[in-house]
């Protein structure tokens, strides 16, 4: 939940700079341009706890996750470690998937 409250509170921010710029003359992508660089910097001199709350929220639904999967820390690094070992052997299998792409000797001409 602190995600979604988070994420209203900066889409809040972000709606009020287009309001600012708008009544301030801007139009266009100009107004959008600034209505973005306006809202990331409030956001983040004004939201810290609320993104701090965010990312601990997440960080602990994906330990969730991986406890789930079984094993905690060591789940995680378990698939890591057969993600790695997976695109290991697909770089050193030696076996040619099938024909060069447009390869003139592929296709029996010379």
């Amino acid at each position: 939940m602190p995600l979604v409250i988070y994420t209203v509170l900066r889409l809040g921010i972000f709606a009020g700079a287009i309001g600012l710029g708008y009544l301030a003359g801007l139009r266009g992508l100009l107004l959008l341009l600034l209505a973005v660089v306006v809202a990331f910097a409030v956001s983040y001199l004004a939201l810290p706890r609320q993104k701090d709350a965010a990312a601990a929220w997440l960080a602990e639904r994906a330990q969730r996750r991986a406890d789930a999967k079984g094993g905690g820390k060591q789940g995680i690094d378990r698939v890591i470690d057969e993600d790695a070992a997976a695109e290991d052997a697909a770089f050193d299998d030696p076996a040619p998937r099938g024909p060069a792409v447009d390869d003139p000797a592929s296709r029996g001409e010379r």
